[in-house]
């Protein structure tokens, strides 16, 4: 009757969110880089610079709050 329940975190739930986006924001930004749009700082390439961002911050979350870590 002594049943272990493993409660996942919320923040590996918006960890992979953010990777998910992240990704897709990503690859959308890498495929308008040689034909930018018509804006004003399209040479920044902001698509790209965010998607990695997202990328890496949800890689850190899914780490971080991965479901079966031990706490210390």
């Amino acid at each position: 009757m002594s049943e272990k329940h493993h409660i996942i975190p919320v923040w590996f739930f918006v960890g992979a969110l953010f990777l998910v986006y992240g990704l897709l924001i990503f690859v959308s930004g890498l495929a308008e880089w040689s034909h930018p749009a018509n804006t004003v700082e399209a040479e920044l390439h902001a698509p790209v610079w965010w998607g990695a961002l997202l990328t890496a911050l949800g890689c850190v979350y899914c780490i971080l709050f991965r479901p079966g870590r031990t706490k210390q």
